[in-house]
């Protein structure tokens, strides 16, 4: 008879077991993903024509802005610059959930709208005031801007929150990296300063994530637990 020593122990479930465990707790990051998905292929696949149309329909840009605003601030969220190739396709649900899974969807959903409507108007207010006194011309008024960029920067930077201090200026730094080397490859001004917009308000952001983490990092000194918190018509648009 063979003793329960004996037995084969069972190691961690398959990465394929638990996937369908893992989207069920980021219900906001799995829908929001594939309506990215859904216009990523409709962008790639569907007539150019009216493809441009739509793209410049939901142009966040200060016309827009005026006429709508809160549709155009919306629908604009509803695509990413590059279509179904996007590299943002691919970064998006890895940092919106993983900040889901600690905040939860709601708030989640919170962070990325803050860092998008924020960081958009926050871009496109001087542009009106510009034209207004004759600084840039009337076209700048139609500028094609659009995509995610802005909230996705503003809930990585707010993921850094609740971590502790070395992987939270890693974190950081790599996001400021990444932004840099992306403005070396198609650097667009009014872009740049939205993507520096985001990454502030996602900073700004750490207390209210800090305070609403489920888990919270803590390292032991001395026996004791210590807590571990201490867009233009050009893809780089908001992209």
């Amino acid at each position: 008879m063979v003793g329960p020593g004996a037995l084969p122990r069972l190691g961690n479930p398959p990465l394929l077991t638990r996937l369908p465990r893992t989207l069920i707790r980021v219900p906001f990051t799995l829908g929001y993903t594939l309506v990215l998905l859904g216009t990523g292929l409709y962008a790639r696949l569907g007539d150019p024509g009216t493809v441009h149309d739509l793209l410049a329909d939901s142009s966040t840009d200060v016309s827009h802005l005026s006429q709508r605003p809160l549709l155009t601030l919306l629908v604009s969220a509803l695509w990413a610059v590059g279509g179904i190739t996007s590299p943002y396709l691919v970064v998006f649900p890895l940092v919106l959930g993983a900040l889901e899974r600690r905040v939860g969807g709601v708030r989640t959903a919170g962070v990325f709208l803050l860092g998008h409507v924020l960081a958009t108007l926050l871009t496109e207010l001087p542009v009106a005031a510009s034209v207004a006194v004759g600084h840039l011309p009337d076209s700048s008024l139609r500028r094609l801007d659009y995509g995610v960029s802005y909230g996705l920067i503003a809930c990585a930077a707010a993921l850094a929150g609740p971590l502790m201090p070395r992987p939270r200026w890693a974190l950081l730094g790599g996001i400021g990296l990444s932004l840099v080397a992306g403005s070396l490859v198609d650097f667009d001004p009014l872009t740049e300063w939205g993507h520096g917009l985001a990454l502030l308000i996602g900073v700004v952001c750490w207390r209210y994530v800090r305070r609403n983490a489920r888990w919270r990092p803590s390292s032991k000194s001395g026996g004791a637990a210590e807590s571990g918190f201490a867009h233009s018509e050009r893809a780089s648009g908001n992209t």
